[in-house]
């Protein structure tokens, strides 16, 4: 069974940081494009930045050279840290796991709220 968990969500204050992780199992993760995705109270769903399998990494706009994507295929998890929070960064955050060969698959989601 494929899962995909991520953890380090919170209350932050602007300006500070976050390192958010998803943990993959039941999938070869190596083989995977890992996204992070979030999604703000009354918006839609929007990219934050992807790491493929061979490494190479895009981000949103608004979010580059604030956030690092980042994996480690031994321990099967993809990391996100958020440096410079600011409160439009308040979504709940989702990974995902795609191929388009092996299929894709969700996390369940952590929140993060950026607020003093």
């Amino acid at each position: 069974q494929v899962q995909l968990v991520e953890s380090g969500g919170g209350l932050v204050q602007p300006g500070g940081s976050l390192r958010l992780s998803c943990a993959g199992s039941g999938i070869t993760f190596s083989s995977y494009d890992m996204v992070w995705y979030r999604q703000a109270p009354g918006k839609q769903r929007e990219l934050v930045a992807v790491i493929i399998s061979g490494g190479s990494t895009n981000y949103a706009g608004s979010v580059k050279g604030r956030f690092t994507i980042s994996r480690d295929n031994v321990k099967n998890t993809v990391y996100l840290q958020m440096n410079s929070l600011k409160p439009e960064d308040t979504a709940v955050y989702y990974c995902k796991a795609q191929s388009a060969y092996r299929g894709n698959y969700w996390g369940q989601g952590t929140q993060v709220t950026v607020s003093s």
